[in-house]
């Protein structure tokens, strides 16, 4: 943790300084395992080891279920029938890699929203935060071409409305989306290129990990107080820090075990819970689903997309600002796009001095507004595209946009937040009592 205190890994034996001074890999893991960490982490700080389990699990299992997949339209779907049926293990394993998908999404929203609460965007995390926004796409990306992969009917008609949206585009759409689909439509030469790159992102995700790791070890974790760890002499410094290893290690494999708990019932006991019934149909490009659904962890933005039709007067605006050029669906591939990059952009349209919501009265309300926003937006992204449901839509997009890009930066300048305590001592003692000398 840079400007911290702390000791550092000194070599003993002749084994290991020859190793240290040629390759300092074990100094590099014991600086690491070791690091000072702030003592008033909480409870929502343990889905980072979450995270971490769910690559490593998505990256093992899938490395097994393509030594079984056939990346053809004409045997795909049979090969995965052929993986649930004959190969040993096969169906624990594709029940594994599918929930596991899911449980890998649910711990990186609930990542994010804790960071947006406590403030772990801003100064001097800013760059951790973007390569965290920049996982999370990777994440996207490398989670619709999986959904493709079993080629049932929500795979291939997910497919052909996901890259439709880049058609959108004005003058190079067209050319981007025949790129993508390596042909005019969704075919075998889409079904190569998602299963190349499916197999291929995770490793990247892995390696933005790596940086994103090194990111927050350099400027220091954030913590529930947004108090910075006391940088003079290194007794002030271990009076508001502990080392990673073993207190938070121990918490967070206690939490990786409750988690996974669950994790398996469900995969035990309910594995097609979150799936759609239709992609157990195998596709047919001449039969079209009474209602496209992505998986939950799109639905969001899916909800944001669908949101922006030819009625919506801001739509109407742009359209004739333009004269034609931005249409309705291309507002909405906009403001699909633009709902993930107001989220990376929030370290600059966060004007408060104060990092952490806990002393932000007025925030905490609009946070958790967004919150429920966010779920509505989940909920209605999976109802059809009549009735009332296009204006639940435009009203939780429109807050969604509102949060980031108006009411951030005005409670920045009108809130008057509480006093927060000056050290991460202090509020360590105020919540667990203060240790015996």
């Amino acid at each position: 943790m840079s400007g911290i205190p702390h000791d550092h890994y000194e070599p003993k034996t002749g084994i290991e300084k020859w190793l240290h001074s040629r390759l300092p890999i074990v100094g590099l893991l014991y600086d690491t395992i070791m690091i000072p960490t702030p003592k008033n982490l909480n409870w929502w700080w343990i889905w980072g080891i979450v995270l971490a389990f769910c690559l490593a699990l998505q990256i093992v299992t899938g490395i097994v279920l393509v030594m079984h997949y056939t990346p053809h339209v004409d045997l795909a779907f049979a090969s995965v029938e052929h993986i649930m049926r004959d190969v040993n293990g096969g169906f624990m394993l594709r029940y594994l890699h599918a929930n596991g998908a899911s449980l890998f999404f649910f711990a990186v929203y609930i990542h994010i929203f804790r960071g947006l609460f406590y403030g772990s965007y801003k100064a001097p995390r800013e760059i951790t935060w973007i390569v965290g926004m920049i996982i999370y796409l990777l994440m996207m990306a490398t989670g619709f071409m999986g959904y493709v992969l079993p080629w049932g009917q929500m795979s291939f008609w997910g497919a052909t409305v996901i890259t439709g949206l880049f058609g959108a585009i004005p003058f190079i759409g067209e050319s981007i989306q025949t790129w993508l689909l390596g042909g005019p439509a969704v075919d075998n030469a889409t079904l190569n290129r998602f299963f190349s790159l499916h197999y291929l992102l995770p490793f990247v995700i892995a390696a933005m990990v790596i940086v994103h790791i090194w990111a927050f070890h350099t400027t220091g974790n954030n913590n529930p107080t947004g108090v910075d760890v006391r940088k003079g002499s290194k007794e002030e410094a271990e009076k508001d820090t502990l080392p990673f290893w073993p207190y938070f290690v121990i918490k967070d494999l206690f939490a990786l075990v409750v988690v996974l708990a669950v994790f398996f019932a469900v995969v035990g006991f309910m594995p097609n819970f979150l799936g759609h019934p239709d992609n157990y149909i195998e596709a047919n490009p001449l039969s079209t689903p009474a209602h496209i659904v992505p998986e939950w962890y799109f639905l969001p933005f899916y909800a944001i997309l669908r949101a922006f039709t030819g009625d919506v007067w801001v739509v109407m605006a742009a359209s004739w600002i333009t004269g034609g050029i931005v249409d309705a669906k291309f507002f909405g591939v906009l403001a699909m796009f633009g709902a993930i990059i107001v989220m990376a952009l929030v370290p600059w349209l966060d004007t408060s001095r104060v990092r952490s919501g806990r002393f932000r009265p007025m925030f905490k309300w609009w946070f958790y507004l967004l919150v429920l926003d966010f779920i509505v937006l989940m909920w209605v992204g999976a109802m059809p595209t009549d009735g009332i449901y296009p204006y639940i839509s435009l009203i939780g997009a429109t807050y969604w946009f509102a949060y980031f890009l108006v009411i951030l930066p005005i409670l920045g300048v009108i809130e008057k937040p509480t006093a927060a305590p000056a050290t991460i001592e202090e509020d360590f003692n105020a919540h667990y009592g203060k240790p015996a000398e």
